[in-house]
């Protein structure tokens, strides 16, 4: 089972989250440019902690979105770092 989670289910759940991150990114832009209802910072922030830190850098870079906040750049790294770790982890116990 573990083999399945590392090999497909992981990767799977990575790609949508991603996916759902950068459509976040992309709507608040929208929204931001017509001053409509923002998506909050802290759903954004958890959508990254979620899995969708790929998804979170692709999406501030293609869409110009809160590339000027320290704090985005923060959290994405941490979420970077602690997705990054944990899928090392995987693999390490996968091949123990």
């Amino acid at each position: 089972m573990l083999d399945f989670i590392v090999d497909y289910g992981f990767m799977i759940w990575l790609g949508v989250m991603g996916l759902i991150t950068m459509l976040a990114y992309g709507f608040d832009k929208r929204a931001a440019i017509r001053r409509a209802r923002r998506i909050p910072e802290k759903t954004l922030f958890a959508l990254n902690l979620a899995g969708g830190f790929l998804g979170g850098w692709i999406g501030m870079y293609a869409f110009r979105h809160k590339t000027r906040h320290k704090s985005f750049y923060i959290a994405q790294t941490l979420s970077t770092i602690v997705w990054l770790t944990f899928w090392g982890a995987l693999i390490w116990l996968k091949n123990e």
